[in-house]
């Protein structure tokens, strides 16, 4: 399957038990010549709490798991219907460290509530000492200082959206250092478990383009949770005002965010497409 272009193996661990699979073997069937090919694999399981309909686990093409995945959240509740794993619509899902609910809509779309973002940085997580700051509005923004001091447009904003994020602006997301930077931003220290590198490139106030630089996968043509970051970091940053399509490599996907209320960080509504490419099995 794929959201925009973020493809995906999704799998059925109800009905069958992939529990013993280990990360070479999800590695090996993640690689584009020598298994299926994906960016992450998705792993639909019951759900561990009264709270959700189901569990999916998401396992990046290095084959390590990770706690969340946007546009394969959106692939997931279209699986689970056209299975007929479930007819509730919309579900409710458990991830690593939330629930999310999905509401599959007629015109193909799928909408998910995202979860409010994490600005705090122990919990993204994020340990900005001994790194330079300012603040852009309501946004506090760091320089890593890569391999050269940064200019004003590489300084990043770093939020959570259940999975870390370090968005920077830039003034062409087609010329951005991507495959250059997005290593090393990938790995910086000052992120204990890694971190997403977003380059987000501002049209109007709604409407953006979006490259991601995904940890343990490398670009890819859309990512989910790296568009709910931009997003939320350009209107804490006052560039741009919600809603904001988000202009993918791989497709549009539709952005909303009310922001901060009564000191409440708002839920992120995400809509975009979920597509079924193929069906088959594999022998492990």
């Amino acid at each position: 399957m794929h959201g925009a272009g973020n493809d995906f193996i999704v799998l059925n661990g109800i009905e069958q038990d992939l529990s013993d699979i280990t990360r070479d073997q999800w590695k090996s069937m993640a690689h584009r010549q020598f298994g299926i090919g994906a960016d992450q694999i998705l792993l639909v399981e019951k759900a561990t709490r009264p709270d959700a309909d189901f569990r999916y686990r998401i396992f990046n093409a290095d084959g390590g798991e990770v706690e969340q995945c946007g546009n394969g959240s959106r692939c997931f509740v279209r699986f689970v219907l056209d299975q007929g794993l479930s007819s509730k619509n919309p579900l409710r899902v458990e991830v690593a460290h939330a629930v999310l609910t999905l509401n599959a809509k007629i015109d193909g779309q799928v909408e998910v509530n995202m979860g409010a973002p994490i600005f705090e940085p122990a919990l993204i997580p994020f340990n900005p000492e001994g790194l330079a700051s300012l603040q852009e509005f309501h946004e506090m923004l760091y320089a890593l200082a890569l391999n050269a001091p940064a200019q004003h447009d590489d300084w990043v904003g770093v939020l959570s959206m259940g999975n870390p994020h370090a968005v920077q602006v830039v003034a062409d997301v087609d010329s951005a250092p991507v495959l250059e930077e997005g290593p090393a931003i990938e790995s910086h220290p000052a992120f204990p478990n890694r971190v997403n590198a977003g380059y987000m490139q501002v049209i109007n106030r709604n409407e953006i383009k979006l490259r991601v630089f995904e940890r343990g996968a490398g670009e890819t043509l859309a990512c989910g949770t790296g568009a709910c970051a931009a997003v939320v970091s350009g209107i804490r940053r006052a560039l741009l005002d919600s809603p904001v399509t988000v202009h993918t490599r791989g497709g549009d996907l539709h952005i909303a965010w009310d922001g901060v209320i009564d000191d409440v960080a708002q839920p992120v509504m995400m809509t975009g497409p979920a597509t079924t490419v193929f069906e088959g099995e594999l022998e492990i």
